[in-house]
């Protein structure tokens, strides 16, 4: 009883939190002037649901010309939280820097688990290869990225955009063509299942951490450990070695020395290492998870510069050349973790 009243209080505590500062900022002067160079499309559908769920807002430049590099983005949150209105400024952020961004809503659990969040983004993602050149998208310079949960799902959807497979809702997305040119998975929980291997892993790891992790494997997967939810998992399907019917493409994956989910980004790099897939990755000491949301912050700030010099190299080239199976360290940490 305890730990469930912890972990509901937990949950409440995080996600008033992540809504105050999102509306706060708002306000801020930095935020404004950001907001008068980008033009802002809000609450379009990519579903004819009529669900707030299945709606995306656009932001992109005001004065550079297009077409614009496009960027997929999904929001974390733990698959149970939070929205495309909570991340209203990673729209800003991308759009400063040139890039026309697609920020999307999808279905939470528990009242939607898997598949229903990887659903919407197969959605959204077969959206926009119709729609996104109406907005000035250039869909040959695509990037898919998110943040912890979002994470997760920007990696499985350059899986499904690069594999035949059967579950419908990624099919659609391998038959619209449209392989991603980067993804970017920041301090992604790559894997759901067996959070419980994050306190094998970090026996000092916070109660508190260890109990979202466990909230969002129960919401998320439903207490189910079925053969279709391999897909919540991309991590394992990356480890598993493919097979691939399409080359797979580069990543940057960012993440804090203090965020328990670094072993995900570790394993992340050494599997696609493995694969021939350029992986960077890049840990910044003494961070925690989805540090560079306080984009205020020095590493914050150095976080979103390492990440948009990997996106023009990686959108100007075909291929980055060779795989990097050893982690980069940032000049702001090395690659140890504490807890």
């Amino acid at each position: 009883m305890a730990r469930a009243l912890r972990r509901r209080a937990g949950s409440l505590v995080l996600d008033n939190l992540f809504r105050t500062l999102a509306a706060a900022g708002r306000f801020h002067p930095a935020g404004r002037a950001a907001r008068d160079r980008v033009e802002i499309f809000r609450d379009i559908p990519y579903l004819d649901s009529g669900r707030l769920e299945h709606r995306l807002d656009v932001y992109r430049p005001r004065v550079a010309p297009a077409p614009w590099p496009a960027v997929l983005y999904i929001h974390g949150g733990g698959f149970r939280i939070l929205s495309k209105d909570s991340h209203w400024l990673m729209g800003l952020r991308f759009a400063q820097a040139g890039y026309v961004l697609f920020n999307i809503n999808y279905r939470l659990a528990p009242a939607h688990p898997f598949p229903a969040a990887l659903e919407d983004a197969c959605a959204a993602y077969t959206w926009l290869a119709r729609e996104g050149a109406s907005y000035g998208a250039d869909l040959s310079r695509l990037v898919t990225t998110g943040e912890s949960a979002g994470g997760n799902l920007a990696t499985a959807l350059a899986i499904a955009a690069c594999t035949r497979r059967a579950e419908p809702f990624a099919r659609v997305v391998f038959e619209t063509g449209l392989v991603p040119r980067a993804v970017v998975p920041a301090c992604a929980i790559l894997q759901v299942s067996d959070t419980a291997r994050l306190r094998r892993r970090f026996p000092r790891l916070p109660a508190y951490m260890a109990d979202r992790a466990l909230v969002c494997e129960e919401a998320y997967l439903g207490g189910t450990r079925a053969a279709c939810l391999e897909l919540a998992d991309p991590l394992l399907l990356l480890e598993r070695g493919g097979p691939f019917d399409r080359p797979l493409p580069p990543f940057f994956a960012p993440c804090g020395t203090r965020d328990p989910l670094i072993d995900d980004t570790e394993r992340l790099a050494r599997a696609l290492a493995r694969l021939g897939v350029h992986c960077e990755t890049q840990f910044y000491q003494g961070e925690r998870h989805a540090f560079h949301a306080m984009m205020g912050r020095p590493a914050a700030r150095r976080c979103w510069e390492d990440t948009f010099r990997f996106l023009e190299h990686a959108l100007a080239e075909r291929t980055l050349a060779a795989p990097s199976s050893r982690a980069q360290e940032s000049s702001s940490g090395t690659q140890e973790s504490s807890f």
